[in-house]
């Protein structure tokens, strides 16, 4: 869950009441939808991010195996 929090929180900088603005956030839609960065509207990043809400959930998953085997790999 703190992982999904913490992408979520770095991913919305400077638009963390309005989501769909971000530009990273824009650009991963545009790229896994195929829909233009600059028509993606809140009706879409919702439509999206509930529709696919197991892949989401996979992916943040997969993010917080990484940053575990990152902060292991730090430690002497």
């Amino acid at each position: 869950m703190m992982e999904g929090i913490r992408f979520i929180w770095q991913a919305t900088k400077g638009h963390r009441l309005r989501p769909w603005r971000s530009p990273y956030l824009r650009w991963r839609l545009e790229t896994y939808s195929g829909k233009w960065a600059e028509a993606v509207t809140l009706k879409d990043f919702w439509a999206l991010a509930w529709g696919e809400k197991r892949q989401a959930a996979r992916f943040l998953r997969w993010l917080g195996e990484m940053r575990g085997y990152s902060t292991e790999q730090r430690r002497p």
